[in-house]
């Protein structure tokens, strides 16, 4: 690695198999700007050896996180290249991620799931198909060997402590061996003593042969690196070199001294300049390594094998969680034995209907099977996002990444439609229709289901965190309500509100319910004399073919998930500022 004095000798590491060895990093006038126009990466080069452990060192605003995800091929800069042994990665980097590893600062692992089944989950997601489940058995109890969680193997990821947490994410990247390891401030948040541990679990994998490279602020952390890249704010290269090195360059007794000189004298266009401009016999700039071709590409498993997978990890994660299931079951119960007490029974009476009630009941029916889709999509993906990211990033898709959701939610949201519809039905507050007509209600109402269930997906993936999805709730939920052609009809409505109501989902199922139950002939013919003016005022509502009702929900699911997906697609390859 380039920086001040000679180079360090290269320990070459290989064990006697090529994927062993460490990568040679290298990177060339790296140069990367935000929306806004600003730089945050200002022509950095610098070479890291195999089997070194680097630290890249800075205050708040300085780049450390930019640096290293173009380092990594996370989030590439716009100008500059960064190479693997010799190799360009722009044009490999599927191939180098299959030994590529990559640990955000946030945890890549789900907390409801005991260690070892995550383990075991990432690594049928991420070894090659056609692993046996003994190669996958092994990969998983040596990579808790590697890393001291043998003895935590079946507690949950989030009964761990904070470092354990550290360490286990750091084990899902060794499932496939990596060569090169790059951490985002991975003891962040640790107690010295707990970040020092790490620390030297990050030593124990570079004496296996793997390159680390990690992001720090804690001056404590510096004192485990044999080389230390420090970045002054905005993205400025003010120096890189050895620990002992650096106290030599800034002339201070203390790492602490080097955040001080870098944030109070000059500014940092001079520090880089002044490092960019040193003797070059200082410099040591070391020689070019040997290039080596980059490694196959493993054939990773198929969107099928994926979405099985993702949807066995979504479907035990769900069920682990106590209060979620209570929630996910309590809810339906709790509404729609409200609506037993709310509603009285005999309302579609053919001899004495009661127009008010039957809209009612039909509406909130409607509104139900809307409202219970949204609500269990909504927290779906955003509490996910960074492991989307990190998998996504290792040949994870989107598509069967969003197809998984839908495949664990769906079945509770049909079988809670269908548990109102029979309760309601049993108990009167529906009318006696042929086993037709309810199969026909169900289908409408599964139809909407999966229409709120893919908005509250496509909610979910655009929201930036949890507190966020839970606030879209009222503000998707009022328009459904407003809308709907039921409390207003939509024919009397003001024309923008007959053109949100276009695009409202439960309108139309409010709609095609009713056709299907008869609610127009049931008012028209039956015994209540405010049938008739009832259904002169909601206009040619209910008219349309029941296929035509259908095909417009179905356009809703379909438009809804491409949506998801879309955000799906920026929310994995969004880069941290």
């Amino acid at each position: 690695m380039s920086g001040m004095g000679p180079p360090r000798p290269v320990v070459d590491r290989t064990v006697g198999e090529e994927h062993r060895r460490g990568v040679r990093i290298q990177a060339e006038h790296l140069t990367r700007r935000v929306r806004t126009g600003l730089t945050v990466l200002h022509d950095i080069s610098l070479s890291i050896e195999p089997g070194e452990v680097v630290g890249i060192v800075g205050g708040s605003g300085a780049g450390k996180t930019t640096l290293l995800e173009a380092l990594a091929g996370v989030q590439a800069a716009q100008a500059g290249a960064v190479r693997f042994d010799g190799v360009e990665i722009s044009g490999s980097i599927d191939a180098w991620r299959r030994v590529l590893g990559y640990v955000p600062q946030d945890d890549i692992i789900h907390a409801d799931l005991p260690l070892a089944r995550t383990l075991r989950y990432a690594a049928r997601l991420r070894l090659p198909s056609g692993t046996s489940p003994q190669a996958i058995e092994r990969a998983v109890t040596e990579a808790l060997r590697a890393l001291d969680l043998e003895e935590r193997a079946d507690v949950p990821v989030g009964s761990l402590s904070g470092g354990q947490r550290k360490r286990a994410s750091i084990a899902v990247e060794l499932l496939t061996d990596p060569r090169v390891f790059f951490l985002d401030e991975p003891t962040s948040g640790l107690d010295p003593a707990t970040g020092a541990e790490l620390l030297r679990v990050l030593r124990g994998l570079a004496a296996r042969g793997a390159t680390i490279v990690f992001t720090t602020h804690a001056p404590q952390d510096v004192s485990a690196c044999d080389r230390i890249v420090f970045l002054a704010k905005g993205g400025h290269l003010a120096f890189v070199g050895t620990p002992a090195e650096a106290l030599v360059y800034f002339d201070v007794p203390s790492v602490e001294r080097v955040y001080e000189r870098l944030a109070a004298e000059e500014s940092p266009e001079a520090w880089a300049a002044r490092f960019r401009d040193r003797p070059a016999a200082e410099a040591g700039t070391d020689p070019p390594g040997p290039a080596h071709p980059a490694p196959p590409v493993a054939p990773r498993p198929g969107a099928a094998a994926q979405w099985w997978v993702l949807t066995r990890r979504t479907f035990e994660t769900l069920v682990r969680n106590p209060l979620t299931v209570a929630i996910l079951v309590g809810s339906p119960i709790m509404v729609v034995a409200m609506f037993t007490i709310l509603f009285r029974p005999g309302a579609f009476e053919p001899r004495d209907p009661q127009p008010s009630a039957i809209l009612m009941i039909l509406f909130w029916i409607t509104f139900a099977a809307f409202f219970f889709g949204l609500t269990y999509g909504l927290l779906q993906i955003v509490a996910e996002r960074t492991i989307l990211r990190r998998e996504h990033l290792g040949g994870v898709g989107l598509g069967p990444y969003l197809l998984s959701k839908v495949a664990v939610v769906l079945p509770f949201l049909l079988a809670v439609n269908a548990l109102m519809l029979l309760v309601l039905r049993t108990l009167d507050r529906l009318p006696a229709a042929p086993l037709r007509t309810y199969l026909s209600v169900g289908g409408t109402l599964a139809l909407l289901a999966t229409a709120a269930l893919a908005l509250g997906l496509l909610t979910s993936a655009g929201v930036a965190n949890p507190s966020q999805a839970t606030l879209a709730l009222p503000l998707l939920s009022f328009p459904a309500v407003l809308f709907s052609g039921a409390i207003l009809p939509v024919h009397i409505m003001a024309g923008p509100g007959k053109a949100i109501s276009l695009v409202i989902p439960v309108r139309w199922a409010f709609e095609a319910v009713g056709r299907a139950l008869g609610v127009r002939e049931l008012l028209m013919e039956g015994g209540s004399p405010l049938g008739p003016p009832l259904v002169a005022s909601y206009g040619d509502a209910g008219l349309q073919p029941m296929g035509l009702y259908w095909t417009i929900l179905a356009g809703f699911i379909l438009a809804f998930l491409v949506g998801a997906r879309l955000l799906l697609r920026r929310a994995a390859s969004a880069t941290t500022r």
